[in-house]
């Protein structure tokens, strides 16, 4: 009798440690996933106006400048729930302008040229990379919250179920070959 006395609240002890750590690295994994998160809208925005500063720039032609244009204008005004959708059709319309390696070699040869397609390069290159690790942070807490000691105990507070961002962010071939590092 004595030994059930100690062993009941210590196993209690345990198992609220035990909940209280995977609350805690669920919180963290939720800071993960937010911090990942401003870095992809901070690249994503990034994207769309050095795409939107090219298309103003006067070194495309009207209709490239156009298109490219209203796309980072778009993407740039969208709100959260037809982000991906913008930033697909962003990442379609710089597919589209720059499809064959004589634009990219038009717009170099103009003042500034090479700079702005150095800039758009990065930009479209660092998109990819903080879409997946935004997706990663995202894929680490749903697994964690699919756990049913998180599901019955509600460790996940009243935090929103993470949401990956799913977009169309091939970039365009004739930009990356040209464009060297």
């Amino acid at each position: 009798m004595t030994t059930l006395i100690w062993l009941v609240p210590t196993v209690l002890v345990l198992v609220a440690l035990y909940l209280s750590w995977t609350a805690g690295r669920l919180d963290r994994l939720h800071s993960r996933q937010d911090a990942a998160r401003a870095a992809l809208d901070a690249q994503l925005l990034r994207r769309a106006s050095v795409a939107q500063e090219l298309a103003t720039a006067g070194v495309l032609d009207p209709a490239a400048s156009i298109v490219l244009y209203q796309a980072a204008h778009a993407a740039r005004q969208t709100d959260d729930d037809q982000r991906e959708v913008a930033e697909s059709e962003l990442s379609q319309a710089l597919r589209a302008v720059f499809a064959e390696s004589q634009q990219v070699d038009a717009v170099r040869q103009a003042p500034g040229g090479e700079q702005a397609l150095r800039e758009l390069t990065e930009a479209v290159r660092r998109v990819p990379m903080a879409r997946r690790f935004h997706n990663d942070a995202v894929g680490a807490s749903r697994a964690l919250r699919r756990h049913r000691k998180v599901r019955w105990f509600r460790l996940a507070g009243h935090a929103p179920f993470p949401m990956a961002f799913e977009m169309d962010d091939e970039p365009p071939s004739a930009l990356l070959e040209r464009v060297g590092h």
